[in-house]
């Protein structure tokens, strides 16, 4: 009884700014298709965490190794972040300021995901950045900016007192964005073409790109910006988008580096040389 009430008030949007953790927890079990798009991201990092651990428990080299943890630390966070969004742990209902869409309504914030990218992505950064045998100057600034990026998009989605500054904080988002394809886009490229793995890092750096984009898209349409997507529709985009952005992009890479690993221990000691003139990967 009490979970049907606080899923009828969830879509109601009449929901009391003061829930109880049980509440926003029974709001969430409520919505079939909210629930569903959390519980499926567990269970398959899940099977994620064990598909890799098997995956790469014969590395040898230490590079190997350590993109290795950096994909296995994808899931680990995932799985630990999803469970505090399905739980009501990292979701809060925030009143919406003057100008939004959906203006004086309490609305579903699983502000939660933000940690989830905070954390996870930057594990995808490093393994990109040493697939293509990039320098720590250039993986240090990828890094940042891209923790940049997740914490003003969390500030966006944290902001009640304007909704203009909620588009600040977006656009300021947006901005370290730029900086993360470009570093994904010119800079490892060319380091990868060096490293001699363009071919796989094209195919991941692409798989990235295309899927990194779609966050400021459905952020942009969801509940949280122009409010054109309810939650569970957007609950559900950037879901799938985990899924294939993280599970299915680490397991592509680490297959390839368990099949290539000679390759990877031949590139240069370290993060990389420090410029495009530096070591080759050995021949076999």
């Amino acid at each position: 009884m009490m979970e049907t009430a606080a899923a009828d008030a969830l879509a109601s949007g009449t929901v009391p700014l003061e829930m109880t953790q049980t509440q926003i927890f029974e709001a969430i079990q409520g919505d079939t298709l909210l629930a569903s798009s959390l519980w499926i991201n567990i269970a398959l990092a899940g099977l994620s965490i064990l598909l890799f651990v098997y995956m790469g428990r014969n590395l040898e080299d230490p590079r190997a190794q350590l993109i290795f943890v950096a994909t296995l630390m994808v899931p680990l966070v995932s799985i630990s972040s999803y469970t505090g969004l399905v739980s009501g742990l990292t979701v809060s209902f925030l009143e919406m300021p003057a100008g939004h869409a959906l203006a004086g309504q309490e609305v579903l914030t699983p502000w939660g995901r933000y940690l989830t990218w905070a954390l996870s992505t930057p594990m995808i950064l490093v393994a990109l950045g040493l697939l293509a045998g990039s320098n720590a100057t250039k993986l240090f600034t990828a890094v940042t900016a891209d923790i940049g990026m997740c914490v003003t998009g969390l500030a966006a989605a944290l902001t009640t007192s304007s909704y203009l500054l909620r588009w600040v904080w977006y656009v300021i988002s947006c901005a370290f964005f730029v900086v993360v394809l470009y570093v994904l886009l010119a800079e490892w490229a060319e380091d990868a073409e060096v490293a001699g793995t363009a071919e796989i890092f094209n195919t991941l750096k692409l798989l990235t790109v295309v899927l990194w984009l779609g966050y400021p898209i459905f952020w942009a349409l969801g509940a949280e910006g122009l409010a054109v997507l309810d939650v569970a529709v957007t609950s559900w985009a950037y879901s799938g988008m985990d899924i294939v952005a993280k599970y299915l992009f680490a397991f592509l890479l680490l297959r390839w580096v368990v099949d290539n690993e000679r390759t990877v221990a031949g590139m240069a000691a370290g993060l990389g040389a420090a410029s495009r003139g530096g070591a080759a990967p050995a021949d076999d």
